[in-house]
């Protein structure tokens, strides 16, 4: 009962590590620039530029308009971002799907435990891999938009995409450490005691020589 809670939070948490890196790949609202130098002036103006992995949008009263990038103008940082973020959504995917595969409520023909033990430690590998593709995509972004001289502040993709990170790694050491458990196998261990304790029935020699015996006497 106690694995099958601490699966259940590992699932949980890949989820929503998941859930937020599905939300930074599909918005771009990664940083926020200002074309007038200060923040509060494009505050005041109503008019804040903002860009993500995929456009660049011109927020200002009721209004948004996105320009899409070409994908063969775009520095290094931007399209490593892009391919990144994309194979994280594509792997955490997969992850919550095996992570469900080793869930002991879950049936999938005569699997045994040591299968779900893999398919756990299989989703906590994978789990990884999204945090760190996450991580390093962010980042990379962030710094590169820094360096560029246009980066003000973090949007609210960027926030939503290391949260996403965050729980991904939490996810990734809660599936393998959960998989490596020592009591891997409790259900067969009892059933290997049971066995051992049930007393052998006789042997049917002995049980035939017993009965003639008790008819001669009876004679």
């Amino acid at each position: 009962m106690a694995k099958f809670g601490v699966l259940l939070c590992g699932f949980a948490l890949s989820f929503l590590g998941w859930l937020g890196i599905v939300i930074a790949t599909a918005t771009n609202d990664w940083v926020v620039l200002c074309q007038y130098g200060q923040l509060d002036i494009c505050s005041m103006m109503d008019v804040v530029w903002s860009t993500g992995p995929w456009a660049e949008c011109v927020s200002s009263t009721r209004l948004q308009r996105c320009l899409a990038f070409q994908i063969f103008d775009l520095p290094a940082y931007v399209q490593t971002a892009r391919a990144l973020m994309v194979t994280a959504s594509i792997l955490g995917l997969v992850a919550m799907v095996i992570v469900a595969m080793s869930m002991p409520c879950t049936r999938l023909g005569t699997s045994a435990q040591g299968s779900k033990n893999k398919h756990a430690a299989a989703g906590g590998v994978l789990m990884l891999i999204v945090g760190l593709c996450g991580a390093i995509s962010t980042v990379w972004f962030s710094l590169g938009m820094y360096l560029s001289g246009q980066l003000m502040s973090f949007g609210y993709s960027l926030y939503a995409g290391w949260v996403g990170v965050v729980l991904s790694l939490l996810a990734a050491v809660i599936l393998t450490c959960c998989s490596l458990s020592p009591s891997a196998r409790p259900y067969q261990e009892g059933r290997k005691m049971v066995a051992y304790t049930v007393p052998a029935a006789a042997p049917p020699a002995a049980v035939g020589v017993s009965s003639n015996h008790a008819k001669s006497v009876h004679v």
